[in-house]
């Protein structure tokens, strides 16, 4: 395997280094369009090779030729969310990086993988599916595992259990109108509803809803990076290995959910070959109408761009 991770900013960094780490790909290329920035950062994270016992060959690069032949390639390029700055004020900024980074990434690697990481993150996979011309199976986003992952860190440190035993699935678009389903929250196969308070379960999906802004409003100048690395490894883990694994991922819909030619966050079964499959679930009324709304906020934006 080749991975190709594009922006060399934290998200991509930590993505980089936790695919090397995990020896993932034989060769793992950290592109960017500043000049220094991917080379330092590769050899910086090269070096540590020895100490890890890691073989995977990692190196920065600004040349796109240098990505030729990539199994996957991870998309994290674009501007970070300031405080205040929603997902969608990033969209014409980050809608043209986007565009520009599919366009080299398709130039020469037209077999790859795509997994979209940049915000706004459901929209942003439109783009890269739109330029790519890639089938949808090939073209996701890197959201719901983030999302699960908040939820379920939250509901450990409030119950003081491991984060291991905690399933969850979080449904609808990555941003505020996401979807978390506490009925299919589980505990050690126990239903979260026995654990605590319909309240005090509420408070930790609100929590979840706006997790991304929580670590904005700390950190001033940036966003999070760690747990969407994290992330992202998952989501390439399960593709290499060809696992078979059910992870929560922005995934283009054609009539699932009753939803049509958008993307949105729901359960899929992730392989070599992208996404294999999505995984329905049974929602109730109120549950769908909450995914609608998010797909009709995500869809809204998504007709707003030429493309």
């Amino acid at each position: 395997m080749k991975i190709t991770v594009v922006g060399a900013g934290h998200v991509g960094a930590t993505v980089a280094q936790q695919i090397a780490q995990q020896e993932l790909a034989r060769e793992v290329v950290l592109v960017d369009i500043l000049e220094g920035i991917p080379q330092g950062k590769g050899l910086d994270l090269w070096e540590t090779a020895p100490v890890l016992g890691s073989d995977t060959r990692l190196r920065g690069t600004n040349a796109y030729e240098d990505t030729a032949g990539s199994d996957i390639c991870v998309i994290t390029a674009g501007v970070a969310r300031k405080p205040g700055m929603s997902r969608d004020d990033l969209l014409e900024t980050n809608k043209k990086i986007v565009k520009s980074v599919t366009e080299s990434l398709v130039k020469h690697s037209p077999k790859s993988i795509l997994v979209v990481v940049s915000n706004p993150l459901d929209v942003m996979c439109y783009v890269a599916l739109k330029t790519s011309g890639f089938p949808h199976a090939r073209v996701f986003g890197m959201a719901g595992i983030l999302d699960t992952a908040r939820y379920r860190a939250f509901l450990a440190e409030d119950l003081g259990i491991s984060v291991r035993d905690i399933q969850a699935i979080v449904l609808g678009g990555h941003g505020d109108s996401m979807v978390p389903l506490p009925r299919y929250t589980t505990i050690a196969g126990i239903p979260l509803s026995e654990w605590m308070s319909p309240d005090r379960i509420e408070k930790h999906v609100d929590r979840t809803r706006n997790g991304g802004a929580e670590i904005v409003g700390y950190l001033k100048t940036g966003s999070a990076y760690y747990a969407p690395g994290a992330a992202v490894a998952e989501m390439v883990e399960a593709l290499v290995k060809n696992s078979k694994r059910i992870l929560p991922c922005s995934a283009w819909l054609n009539g699932e959910y009753g939803l049509r030619e958008v993307y949105i966050g729901v359960p899929v079964v992730l392989g070599a070959k992208g996404i294999e499959k999505i995984v329905e679930v049974a929602l109730t009324p109120e549950e769908k109408a909450a995914l609608e709304t998010s797909a009709g906020h995500v869809k809204g934006v998504m007709e707003r761009m030429a493309l």
